[in-house]
């Protein structure tokens, strides 16, 4: 049968009750769900398919996870067997690199070498400094006992600026700071026509303690003042001395201090010095003092 405008009618096939009749869509999503769990076969399929996909990529990156942590197994154990090694060999070898370049050279030949650049440099601080680093930049202790004997031949050849370099530089470094190194010191610089630093040095780190300060180094600051006309500082020393019940050992530093003491126009301190320590110009009393001893 058709219509006015020439489209054909449904049959009567399709009148029929739509309760009865149902696509197979319809079919499928009407079965029961226990058997198809998704819901319908297409759902169904597409899980599957998404099963089997992933099983797949699973399949393909289980060698991939396995090739990785075999590597990060091995990076670590490689790792622990570079420490091991680095430590056994730093174990093994540490005696090697404790030593130093010029162990084959004698300390004879160090001194000598270092009494050559010292006495070859230029008169400057900077140039004394530089080559007492460069000279024990390889040691492995401060070479304390080379650089004294090095400082004796320098005060042989007369070097006293140079002994007055060596000196503060090890002083510096934190090194020889004994009273005999600064009464080296005052000494050296009363050589090289320093009196007034020689002082300041006596001020600042011997004669802070007269109590303990040997006589040999007070002897020493009292022939500094002496040969240099502070006869006013030389009579403080002395009476410093003195208050603390310290009896001079030498005539020779009675004989100073009385000089001393006429030349300030104290010709009674003069009598009272010669009065108190006349033994020490006693020649009888001092054989019977060193047959005593």
């Amino acid at each position: 049968m058709r219509l006015n405008d020439g489209a054909t009618r449904p049959t009567a096939r399709l009148k029929t009750n739509p309760s009865k009749t149902c696509s197979s869509y319809q079919v499928f999503d009407k079965m029961p769900s226990p058997k198809f769990p998704y819901g319908s076969l297409v759902s169904y399929t597409r899980a599957m398919w998404r099963s089997a996909v992933m099983d797949n990529l699973a399949g393909q990156l289980a060698p991939t996870r396995t090739i990785r942590t075999q590597t990060i197994l091995y990076s670590h154990s490689t790792i622990l067997q570079d420490r091991k090694s680095a430590h056994k060999y730093s174990t093994d070898s540490e005696p090697i690199s404790k030593r130093q370049i010029g162990d084959n050279v004698s300390r004879n030949e160090k001194i000598n070498f270092l009494l050559k650049i010292l006495t070859d440099l230029d008169d400057s601080k900077e140039s004394v400094y530089n080559a007492l680093d460069a000279w024990v930049a390889w040691e492995q202790d401060f070479p304390i006992g080379p650089l004294r004997r090095a400082l004796i031949g320098l005060e042989k050849e007369h070097q006293w600026h140079r002994v007055i370099h060596v000196i503060k530089w090890m002083l510096s470094k934190g090194q020889g700071t004994t009273m005999g190194t600064y009464g080296q010191l005052v000494r050296a610089l009363d050589m090289d026509h320093r009196a007034e630093e020689a002082h300041e040095i006596w001020v600042k780190k011997l004669g802070v303690d007269l109590h303990s300060v040997p006589w040999q180094l007070c002897h020493q600051m009292i022939s500094v003042y002496y040969r240099n006309n502070m006869l006013d500082r030389l009579v403080k020393l002395f009476k410093g001395l003195e208050a603390f019940d310290r009896k001079p050992r030498d005539k020779k530093i009675v004989k100073k201090v009385a000089d001393a003491y006429e030349i300030l126009g104290l010709i009674e301190e003069r009598e009272r010095v010669l009065e108190k320590y006349k033994s020490l110009f006693d020649e009888k009393s001092l054989s019977k003092k060193s047959v005593k001893r």
